[in-house]
């Protein structure tokens, strides 16, 4: 690590600071993020690709990718140097945010005004999270992105036929669904799977795509972030999904695959905190998409195509579509909490939204049984209900649906269970109490008539994802005894 331009003494002060007046401290103490270039090393069909950050006077910073490689001829391929490139300018937000220089200086390639533009945005939107949990306003001039070197902004043309699939998977319930929504391109298709874990592998693996059909990608962190962190230096939420993007498209392009489809489903527009654009899940939502749709074209020059399979849906069809798919049920994982353990917690607002959303599908005894616990009875997580379902100004921050479907799947469940005969668990019987609950109540399957039209799919997806919506409505609708 550099010398610190903070003197020791000065550090133990910055523990004691407000994010707000560490941000100011340290933009005048560290004027400039440097993005030095990156290296390649060929390993045995793989390719370990290490970027080059600095700020100085602080840390140098070396994260490292090691991707899967068919060829590595077509590592001399313009799209796939300027995807590589492109890789390196989404990973450096991480350490970029760590004392938000004013300045981020690219001297491995040079961008256009253009794109400078495009990824301003991109710090600005994707790190929403991080600014507006920190209390950091966010200007015009909060930052400055200059560059030099080789001209990256050139898009190449090619003639190449592109196949298939890249399907990333995250273990959860949404790449699961698209599994199975894309069986029938099981044969020209590959699982993308970053930094691999049971859930993952499980989901694979129940899917039909045997260890050869799954991209492996590792992704290291720069121990000198994690320290830096510990020395009291800013950290917050950086945008994820958009290195999925990246790295889906350069391994679509690698593999020679036509599609990168993602699981992200039109909850994932809705904004984190009422009245705001502020949205955990930005990578996730339409507008990232579109708009990297636009720089994959225009800057990259690409013709893969980048979208999400289940974008037309609420996570309430998802769940409906997910309680059907029975083998996956023991293996499937989305707890943040419990992700080193491939683990579910139990306890955060993660784990009960998921619970909730399956309320209407599922008996007590089948969530139960995904939990390890009786969550639907846990009094203690009423303040995180209130927060899914709308009572509070803030959302967690975490990927879970709109607050609308979490009512409407919570009324659904209860009815489902007063039908039967049941007993309401007890965080149904608070919901009921609230004045959430009879508006919810009075259409309670109104989700299933759901389509977002604002998506990127092409027409044979767009055509198969109309199918499966009027399916799904038939097999759910007026039979909600199902439960």
């Amino acid at each position: 690590m550099e010398q610190n331009r903070l003197l020791e003494n000065e550090l133990e002060q910055v523990k004691t600071l407000s994010p707000i007046e560490k941000y100011t401290l340290f933009r005048k103490t560290y004027p400039e993020f440097l993005y030095e270039g990156y290296t390649l090393e060929q390993l045995d069909r793989s390719l370990k690709v290490t970027y080059h950050f600095r700020v100085p006077g602080l840390a140098e910073f070396a994260p490292t990718w090691t991707l899967p490689v068919p060829d590595f001829s077509s590592l001399e391929n313009g799209v796939v140097k300027r995807l590589l490139f492109s890789l390196g300018l989404v990973e450096l937000v991480s350490y970029w945010k760590i004392a938000c220089p004013p300045v981020v200086r690219i001297l491995c390639g040079h961008i256009s005004p253009q794109q400078a533009e495009w990824w301003k945005q991109q710090y600005k939107q994707g790190l929403g999270e991080f600014f507006y949990r920190n209390g950091i306003p966010v200007g015009p001039d909060f930052m400055e992105i200059e560059s030099e070197g080789e001209d990256f902004s050139v898009p190449a043309s090619s003639d190449r036929e592109l196949r298939g699939c890249i399907i990333p998977v995250g273990g959860g319930k949404d790449s699961i669904v698209t599994l199975t929504l894309l069986s029938r391109m099981r044969e020209e298709s590959y699982c993308y799977v970053m930094n691999s874990r049971g859930a993952t592998e499980h989901s694979a693996e129940l899917a039909g795509y045997p260890p050869e059909k799954r991209l492996n990608i590792k992704r290291t962190l720069a121990p000198e972030m994690l320290e830096l962190n510990k020395q009291g230096y800013l950290n917050g939420h950086t945008p994820f999904s958009a290195l999925v993007a990246f790295s889906g498209v350069l391994m679509a392009e690698l593999y020679g695959k036509k599609y990168v489809v993602l699981s992200n489903e039109s909850s994932a527009n809705e904004s984190t905190v009422k009245g705001s654009d502020v949205n955990h899940q930005y990578s996730k939502s339409f507008q990232f998409e579109a708009d990297f749709d636009r720089y994959v074209k225009d800057y990259i020059g690409s013709q893969v195509a980048y979208f999400s399979l289940l974008r037309p849906w609420s996570e309430f069809q998802i769940a409906a579509y997910f309680s059907g798919l029975k083998a996956f049920h023991p293996y499937f994982r989305s707890c943040n909490a419990g992700s080193k353990t491939d683990s579910w917690c139990g306890h955060c607002a993660k784990c009960l939204f998921v619970a909730l959303i399956l309320t209407p599908f599922l008996t007590d005894g089948e969530i139960s049984g995904i939990f390890g616990r009786e969550i639907l009875e846990d009094e203690t997580l009423i303040p995180t209900l209130q927060e899914l379902a709308g009572m509070t100004d803030e959302k967690p921050f975490e990927c879970v649906g709109s607050r609308e479907e979490i009512c409407c799947a919570m009324a659904l469940g209860i009815r489902v269970r007063e039908e039967k005969g049941l007993p309401l668990p007890k965080l149904l019987q608070y919901f009921q109490s609230t004045p959430l609950y009879p508006a919810a109540r009075k259409d309670d399957t109104r989700f299933f008539d759901y389509y977002q039209e604002q998506n990127l799919l092409p027409p044979a997806f767009a055509a198969q994802m109309r199918q499966e919506t009027e399916k799904l409505k038939a097999e759910f609708c007026g039979k909600e005894e199902k439960a």
